[in-house]
């Protein structure tokens, strides 16, 4: 498993979540709690609808956050998929490799 790249996904994560609550709460006015909340509803896709950036750079930015996020998304999903994916043909390697020893012992003794 490549630790430095999940490391630096969470990370991104985290920066832009810290961005995000930063720059809500000061351009919007919103207090830090609402400003995370959010961020973290806006990143996630969920949007529940309760905050909406009323300025136009707030509506700028919840746009790029968006695209962000979701670049952020993507790319943990593929880095965590492709773990897995080598993960499995590690195993059915191992399998085969096992099943033609056991085949070729069986061959030897006969």
């Amino acid at each position: 498993m490549n630790t430095e790249a999940a490391r630096l996904l969470i990370g991104a994560l985290v920066a832009v979540v810290a961005v995000g609550t930063v720059f809500f709460h000061y351009v919007e006015g919103w207090s830090w709690l609402d400003a995370y909340f959010f961020t973290v509803v806006t990143l996630s896709t969920v949007g529940y609808g309760s905050l909406v950036p009323a300025t136009a750079l707030g509506k700028i930015a919840a746009t790029v956050l968006i695209f962000t996020g979701l670049g952020i998304f993507a790319a943990a999903i593929q880095h965590f998929s492709n773990i897995t994916i080598a993960s499995r043909l590690r195993r059915r390697r191992a399998e085969r490799e096992k099943r033609r020893e056991t085949t070729e012992d069986e061959d030897g003794d006969a």
